[in-house]
């Protein structure tokens, strides 16, 4: 999720600290499931050889890894070497001789052998052009093999009735985070077509919970304002003062039971295509 396009673009605006590492991994733990169902609707099977795009601390690689078990293989690349760093230890904790990460765009490297399936989360969203990128990645895969990704719409996240702290936070956020598509979800197929690729299948799944049991959306949401805060900050959107960190879940919380609403996160969509 960190990688950038091959003119040296930077592509990931949340950084690669400690902080982010682990928010990355608590969000894992909310949004993990809906991408398991993805790869494995679009066929991510036992004894595949697969490459994970953009993998950060290591969690989509290693959820494949679940997915191809230990006949296959899982190949991740990262240009963030905090998170390959982390990820090697993730996995070499876990005792995965089938698993290894590398920094570096996976786009420009020259594989020996074709790859089964080529996967990414939260990756084409932060490419100044992500078809060009999808074409130079399905060309790692054999014909007939997969291209799976997982991306978000934003616009998507609302509640109902309005819990006005929940819908302002995904309004700064998207504010915030200029220069990446918030709403690639949307565009798979036109990304695909662009790509030289099949028009994709799709998927849709979304975080939801209403009045005490609407944590996990508020989790997902705060967790990210969080990351994104001196960035906020920085852009006049809002101050830290307005946001008050430390008490924005209970705030939302409070709200949300206070309205007996239902919370509603970003659209988590899917596509993928078999390479022809």
């Amino acid at each position: 999720m960190t990688l950038t396009s091959s003119d040296g673009a930077t592509g990931y605006i949340l950084g690669h600290s400690s902080e982010e590492l682990e928010r990355l991994n608590e969000q894992a733990r909310l949004i993990g499931a809906f991408t398991r169902r993805f790869f494995e609707e679009a066929g991510v099977a036992t004894g595949m050889r697969v490459l994970d795009v953009g993998c950060g601390a290591g969690d989509v690689s290693l959820l494949a890894r679940e997915l191809v078990g230990p006949a296959g293989q899982v190949i991740g690349f990262d240009r963030s070497e905090a998170g390959v760093v982390t990820a090697r230890s993730r996995a070499n904790a876990q005792g995965f001789a089938n698993v290894s990460f590398h920094v570096g765009d996976p786009s420009e490297v020259t594989f020996e052998v074709p790859f089964d399936a080529v996967i990414g989360r939260y990756v084409l969203m932060f490419q100044p052009d992500p078809a060009t990128m999808l074409r130079r990645l399905s060309k790692q895969v054999r014909s007939g093999g997969l291209v799976v990704f997982h991306e978000v719409n934003c616009d998507d996240a609302r509640s109902l009735p309005s819990v006005k702290t929940y819908d302002q936070c995904w309004r700064w956020l998207i504010s915030a985070m200029r220069g990446a598509d918030t709403n690639l979800g949307t565009k798979f197929p036109e990304v695909f077509l662009k790509a030289g690729l099949p028009a994709p299948m799709m998927r849709l799944e979304a975080l939801i919970g209403g009045g005490t049991k609407s944590t996990k959306p508020i989790e997902l949401i705060v967790g990210l304002i969080s990351t994104m805060l001196p960035e906020i900050e920085k852009m006049g959107i809002a101050t830290g003062a307005k946001i008050d960190i430390a008490t924005l879940a209970s705030r939302m919380q409070k709200e949300a039971v206070e309205r007996s609403a239902v919370l509603i996160g970003r659209s988590e969509i899917s596509a993928w295509c078999r390479v022809p």
